[in-house]
């Protein structure tokens, strides 16, 4: 297994309209996001790379959204996503949609995610699958002209480890598009091979560990201590 961080520097893409398929990609994931978008609350959603800007997510209660990213006019705040100028505990929701594809140090981005966000707070991933069509589409040689296929792909294990290690619940995942030239991506072998979809989505959340223990609780589980049979009490 290659090592997630590299030296190399990704160009992300602008806009989904510099992928080819670009359009349809953002509607699937749009509408696969839509009923968990309706159940995030909170202040402030952060939306990371020009691709999570361009996301809809009206369905949303959080009203106020940032735009990050160095680049593009989509962008709120010109930042590096690995250096994220905001205050700790400070977000309720973060969107990386596709946005860990194009980055040099995706847990280095997900540990500055986990900074950022509350207690409980939301995660959106999103990319691409390298177990279905699209990647296998590396193997090929004209095929890897393609920015889609050009950009790196993490399985879903894989993702699960990073989150595991910042302590994040994965609530959902899914897989869908198996047929990526398509419009509506295959609907029916999507349906019944959704583990060959070209995209991926997680949403997981930020959960905390109390570290101190609570003395009520502890004194209440205490076990008393037996005396042993034929021992004497001395003042």
């Amino acid at each position: 297994m290659k090592p997630a961080r590299t030296p190399r520097t990704f160009v992300a893409p602008a806009s989904w309209d510099d992928l080819p398929k670009g359009v349809h990609y953002r509607e699937a994931l749009e509408k696969e996001l839509k009923p968990w978008l309706a159940k995030m609350y909170g202040f402030h959603l952060l939306k990371i790379g020009n691709l999570s800007a361009e996301i809809n997510v009206e369905s949303c209660a959080i009203s106020h959204q940032v735009n990050v990213s160095l680049a593009g006019d989509p962008a709120q705040v010109r930042a590096d996503p690995l250096h994220l100028p905001f205050a700790g505990k400070s977000v309720d929701a973060c969107l990386l949609a596709h946005t860990l594809p194009w980055c040099p140090d995706p847990h280095r981005l997900l540990q500055e995610v986990d900074r950022v966000l509350i207690d409980d707070g939301w995660l959106v991933l999103s990319g691409f699958n390298p177990i279905s069509l699209l990647g296998i589409s590396k193997a090929v040689p004209f095929a890897r002209r393609s920015p889609a296929v050009k950009s790196r792909m993490f399985t879903l294990m894989r993702q699960f480890d990073w989150l595991s290690l910042l302590n994040f619940e994965v609530l959902h995942y899914s897989r869908f598009r198996v047929l990526p030239w398509t419009k509506q991506g295959g609907k029916l072998l999507s349906t019944h091979l959704p583990a060959l979809g070209c995209m991926q989505l997680v949403v997981a959340r930020k959960r905390t560990i109390p570290l101190t223990l609570n003395p009520m609780k502890q004194s209440r589980s205490k076990s008393p201590v037996r005396q042993t049979v034929g021992a004497t009490r001395q003042s």
